[in-house]
C-alpha cells in the first residue's frame, strides 16, 4: 500500500491521504464549528417568533400596502386600481383632517397626566411605612381592568342622572352635566377615563425605576442636607429618566391607537368631537367596507407614529441619564 501512495500522482490519494479532513462532507465541517453551531442554533429557536410575525406583522402590513391602491366594492372585493388616489383624498378630507386633530388632542389630554400622575404616586408611596404595600396595590390595580370593563364602568360614572359624577355635583349644588353627549365635555371624559386605565401600568413603571435607585445615593442626599423636593428634582428624576422615556414613547404611541374606550363610550360622537383616527379606519374599513380607504389611513397612522418615535429618540433621548 505504501508503494501505491508513492506512485500516486500529487493531488490525488496520496494528498487526500495527508489531508483526511477534505474528504469530509462540507456539512460536516459546519457542524463541527462552534461558531457555526451557535448560529444554526440561533435560527432554529427564532424560526417560531418569526414565523408568527410573518403570519401577523409582515402580511398585513403587505396585504394593507396593497389594499391602499385600490378602490373596494361594497362587498370588501378589490374593485379599481386608483395608485396614490386614496391618499390624497384622505389627506384632503375634512372628516380625517379632524379624526386626526382629536388623537393629537387625545395625546395631549392623556399622555402627561397619566405620567405625572403616576410619578406622583410613585413617589408618595415609595416609603417603607407600615401598610403602604396595600396602597401600591390599590394604585396598580387599574392595570388588571380590560378596556371594556373599564369603559362599562366609566359609562355607569357618567350616567346622566344615575352616575356618581352628577350625584357629586348635586351636592355642591351645581346641574348635572352632560358627560357624553356634550361635545365641550366628551373627549375630556373619554380622556379622563384613559388616565385612570393608564395609571396602573404607568404606576409600575415609575415604582420600579425609583425602587432601582441605590438607598446609598440617598443617604448620601440626606447626609448632605438636601431637602425632599431637591433630592426629588436633582436626583431621583435624573436617575428615573430612562423609566419615563419608556413611558413616554409607549404611551404616546398607545394614545395613537386608542379605540376600545371610544368605541364603547361615545362611538366617535358627539358631533365627530371624539372621532379619534384609529375609530375612522374601523369606519371606513370595517362598518363601510372601504378597505381601500381604511388601509391607508392605516399606513398613514403607522408612518405618524414612526415619525414621531424617531424624533423622540432624536431629540428627547438627549435629557436621558444612563447610569
Amino acid at each position: 500500500m505504501d508503494k501505491d501512495l508513492l506512485l500516486s500522482p500529487p493531488g490525488t490519494a496520496a494528498t487526500e491521504a495527508r489531508s483526511p479532513s477534505t474528504r469530509q462532507p462540507v456539512a460536516a465541517r459546519v457542524l463541527r464549528n462552534p461558531r457555526l453551531q451557535d448560529s444554526w442554533v440561533a435560527y432554529l429557536l427564532l424560526s417560531p417568533s418569526l414565523v408568527l410575525f410573518g403570519l401577523f406583522l409582515f402580511y398585513p402590513l403587505l396585504k394593507s400596502i396593497y389594499l391602499s391602491l385600490f378602490l373596494t366594492d361594497p362587498q370588501g372585493r378589490v374593485a379599481v386600481f386608483v395608485g396614490m388616489d386614496n391618499f390624497m383624498d384622505i389627506l384632503t378630507a375634512d372628516i380625517f383632517v379632524k379624526s386626526l386633530s382629536n388623537t393629537f388632542l387625545f395625546m395631549l389630554m392623556t399622555v402627561p397626566t397619566a405620567m405625572a400622575a403616576a410619578l406622583i404616586l410613585a413617589v408618595l408611596s415609595f416609603n417603607t411605612l407600615k401598610g403602604m404595600k396595600i396602597f401600591r396595590f390599590i394604585f396598580s390595580l387599574p392595570m388588571a381592568v380590560s378596556v371594556g370593563t373599564g369603559s362599562m364602568i366609566w359609562m355607569i360614572l357618567y350616567h346622566p342622572t344615575m352616575g356618581m359624577f352628577n350625584y357629586l355635583l348635586s351636592l355642591a349644588g351645581i346641574g348635572p352635566v352632560q358627560w357624553l353627549t356634550d361635545p365641550d365635555w366628551a373627549m375630556f371624559s373619554v380622556a379622563l377615563m384613559t388616565v385612570w386605565m393608564n395609571l396602573g401600568f404607568n404606576y409600575i413603571l415609575m415604582l420600579s425605576g425609583i425602587q432601582g435607585i441605590s438607598e446609598d445615593i440617598f443617604d448620601s442626599a440626606r447626609i448632605d442636607g438636601s431637602d425632599p423636593f431637591r433630592t426629588f428634582f436633582r436626583i431621583t428624576l435624573p436617575l428615573i429618566s430612562p423609566t419615563l422615556f419608556f413611558t413616554l414613547v409607549v404611551s404616546i404611541i398607545g394614545a395613537f391607537q386608542a379605540f376600545g374606550q371610544i368605541n364603547i363610550l361615545t362611538k366617535g360622537g358627539p358631533i365627530n368631537s371624539t372621532n379619534v383616527i384609529v375609530f375612522n379606519i374601523y369606519q371606513d374599513a370595517f362598518v363601510n367596507f372601504r378597505f381601500g380607504i381604511g388601509s391607508a389611513q392605516a399606513l398613514i397612522l403607522f408612518v405618524i407614529i414612526l415619525l414621531l418615535t424617531l424624533l423622540q429618540f432624536k431629540f428627547v433621548e438627549r435629557k436621558v441619564h444612563y447610569q
